[in-house]
């Protein structure tokens, strides 16, 4: 179990043989993974991308790694600030080979198709609707079964707490009780053709070589580890009465940054709720924001947009662009009867909000774009009547 904290606390390993024993790093092909923020145009632009392209197995083989892409990101590691905003795609293991970042923390939220993700501290099994999170430093590899993706939220420099809860008290929103770590689990094991530590430093990866297993910690204590929390475990808060309550409440884990009260990264859910408030429009209310949004589906329909954004796919809205729900959202919900409804069942979206304008990669603005989003919102028309005179107020 995790109490609530910034798990910053050293830990410490006791190995068959010390991880220094390897061969001296080289740089390698890092493919698509980058922290490059200039290298195309900046786009205030609403975005969204359909399910991103998982590569068939028969016609080319891509582990975890190499399937990682980059979308958009802010800030840099050698200054210990910032974050990136990652996608993977893979259909195969990684054999014997291991990863980790020397950057900052990964935030894992598997779409389709489980890990099994065995790290220096044990494995952990981390299936759609569950989320992990490998820490600074930590090595891991990841195992999958078939075709699979998800998205990934890097930061650099801070390590992911739960927020403060302030009126809500002592209980609500992801507890500490359901975040569950790894117990040790070890190999003796020597690899003769040699076994591979791949190192993202600065944003570029390097690989060494070494002849054992990196899986060799026969035993652990601390607190600084990798965990998992399923979000069918988020108890959700919402408005009772009219109106809406902020989107932060629905905030599972968050990345704080020096400037109280703002995040350098937010981990957030729209789950599936029960929606009661009267006279109210009950979607998300159109908006611009001092964050950037970035969303991701992992399964379902979400209630702001039914048709386009779909599981596997991202929508990006940056800082100050105007979005909300699509025309057919807002005629729906304009015209039904205000009785107490299931929200998104069935359905789970997430959103990886930030303080930071995001800048696009390359990759990001040629892969699976949906050109016609703007359409969405083509059709809303006034229904302003200034002759109107409510007769009752909540």
């Amino acid at each position: 179990m995790l109490r609530k904290a910034k798990l910053v606390h050293p830990h410490w390993m006791y190995r068959i043989l010390p991880s220094v024993c390897h061969k001296p790093f080289q740089p390698v092909d890092q493919g698509y993974l980058t922290h490059n923020w200039d290298e195309a145009e900046p786009e205030p632009n609403q975005l969204r991308w359909k399910p991103f392209e998982i590569p068939i197995t028969t016609q080319r083989k891509v582990d975890f790694v190499t399937g990682l892409h980059t979308l958009c990101g802010a800030g840099e590691p050698r200054s210990r600030n910032g974050l990136a905003i990652h996608v993977f795609t893979c259909n195969t293991s990684m054999s014997n080979s291991c990863f980790y970042n020397s950057d900052g923390d990964f935030l894992i939220v598997p779409q389709q198709g489980e890990l099994l993700i065995t790290t220096e501290f044990g494995k952990l099994l981390v299936e759609p609707n569950e989320i992990c999170v490998i820490q600074q430093g930590m090595r891991f590899s990841v195992e999958v079964s078939g075709e699979t993706r998800g998205y990934v939220l890097e930061v650099y420099g801070v390590h992911f707490e739960l927020p403060d809860l302030g009126p809500i008290g002592a209980n609500g929103l992801a507890n500490p009780r359901d975040f569950l770590v790894p117990v040790a689990w070890y190999e003796d094991r020597q690899v003769a053709g040699g076994y591979t530590i791949i190192n993202k430093y600065l944003g570029k990866l390097f690989a060494a070589q070494q002849n054992c297993s990196p899986f060799n910690v026969v035993a652990w204590h601390g607190n600084y580890t990798p965990y998992k929390y399923n979000l069918s475990n988020f108890m959700v808060i919402n408005s009772v009465a009219f109106d809406h309550a902020d989107p932060s409440i629905f905030t599972v884990l968050t990345a704080k940054s020096t400037r109280p009260g703002v995040a350098v990264a937010d981990f957030v859910i729209f789950p599936p709720r029960w929606g009661v408030a009267t006279n109210t429009f009950r979607p998300p209310y159109y908006h611009r924001n001092c964050m950037s949004e970035f969303m991701g589906l992992i399964k379902g329909t979400y209630e702001a947009k039914e048709q386009g954004f779909l599981p596997g796919g991202g929508t990006l809205h940056s800082m100050m662009t105007p979005h909300g729900p699509d025309a057919v959202c807002f005629e729906k919900a304009s015209t039904s009867k205000l009785q107490p409804e299931r929200v998104a069942e069935g359905t789970m979206a997430f959103m990886f909000e930030t303080s930071f304008n995001l800048a696009l990669t390359n990759w990001a603005l040629k892969t699976s774009l949906d050109k016609s989003y703007y359409k969405c919102w083509e059709s809303l028309k006034s229904h302003f009547n200034a002759k109107h005179n409510p007769t009752s107020r909540p």
